[in-house]
């Protein structure tokens, strides 16, 4: 016994001073004591050989009986594992026909929520987002979206990476500055996830293109930081009937809110009905902004538009959320539309 204890420890520890997988070391030990059995029968009663291995060939038939027995349950209780954690079992079954293995596996954890499901992200795949501003909202807005698996993103932007930026937009990287940051957005997206298609436009948004370009969109997200912008797009997504998703900050306070007057709710013209004056509202670059607030509400506003897409929860629509970052505050607005409002003419209302 002492002889085959000191033989398997060898093989063990052998296996583990060359690196030998686990199972090579036990395949090993198990065919030492097949052979260390077989010595027990072919032997004759009191020989040397056999008394040094055991002396009963009934000892090593049960040792490998059990050994047997322990490899079978741990292979059936790593099955029944991989089983449970395996996506099988969806509230909603996934298109598999209409997904790759790699998809299936990378959005494993969006098709296992009960509001989204395999359908919630055939939805994400098919929709059509436009996202206006690269900047700080722009950036987590787009990391996001493009890691959810949304099918098509555009993003419309006429700036380049600067070094002030890299505090805040993190989608940037160093080696970006003096690049367009639509162009360096679309390459941080595409490496992220290469599922999705990415629309740069190197431009700034007017009124030539904002309703054509939109039309071409299902939702909208502003991130803009001017308000000639946010009016613009604020009407073009009127008239094309598309939902806004609109952010704004400023040094430790962000807001989001949905502009939606064909689902009866109000548009950015009904709660803003002017831009204020400029000295009482400064820019990021005038007032500073804390960095990871822009990620804050950006990341928000892409975690709204997966709502608009899957149905899913209720949605900013209708309401104004408030962040107060330096005092960890969060409050929420009722938002109502104005009958006498220059641009949506109060549809809200009456869709309500």
């Amino acid at each position: 016994m002492i002889m085959v204890g000191t033989m398997v420890a060898v093989i063990w520890l052998t296996g583990v001073v060359m690196k030998t997988p686990r199972s090579a070391r036990w395949t090993m030990i198990l065919l030492l004591l097949v052979c260390v059995m077989a010595l027990q029968i072919a032997l004759p009663q009191g020989h040397p050989l056999r008394e040094a291995t055991g002396g009963d060939a009934r000892l090593w038939a049960l040792v490998i009986a059990f050994g047997l027995g322990i490899w079978g349950y741990s292979i059936l209780l790593g099955r029944l594992k991989a089983r449970v954690q395996q996506p099988e079992a969806f509230p909603s079954p996934a298109p598999v026909g209409k997904f790759s293995e790699t998809e299936l596996n990378r959005y494993a954890r969006h098709m296992m929520l009960r509001e989204v499901g395999g359908p919630g992200q055939k939805a994400l795949r098919d929709a059509k987002v436009l996202v206006i501003g690269a900047g700080g909202l722009g950036a987590a807005a787009l990391q996001y979206l493009a890691a959810a698996g949304v099918g098509t993103i555009g993003v419309i932007d006429d700036d380049i990476v600067e070094n002030t930026n890299l505090q805040r937009q993190v989608i940037h990287k160093d080696a970006s500055i003096g690049l367009p940051k639509v162009h360096s957005a679309a390459e941080a997206m595409q490496a992220q996830n290469p599922f999705v298609t990415v629309k740069p436009y190197h431009r700034r948004l007017d009124e030539t293109i904002a309703e054509a370009l939109f039309s071409e969109y299902d939702l909208v997200l502003d991130g803009t930081d001017n308000f000639p912008t946010r009016y613009l797009a604020n009407a073009a997504c009127v008239r094309t009937g598309r939902p806004l998703i609109a952010g704004a900050l400023t040094q430790w306070e962000g807001q989001i809110s949905i502009y939606d007057p064909s689902a009866g709710t109000p548009c950015y013209a009904c709660i803003f009905p002017k831009a204020p004056e400029p000295h009482l509202v400064p820019t990021c670059a005038e007032a500073g902004v804390i960095g990871p607030l822009p990620g804050v509400i950006g990341a928000m506003m892409a975690l709204e538009a997966l709502k608009v897409i899957t149905a899913a929860g209720e949605t900013l629509r209708g309401r104004m959320l408030i962040y107060d970052a330096l005092f960890a505050e969060t409050r929420i607005i009722a938002a109502k539309p104005r009958a006498d409002c220059s641009v949506c003419k109060g549809k809200g209302l009456q869709a309500g």
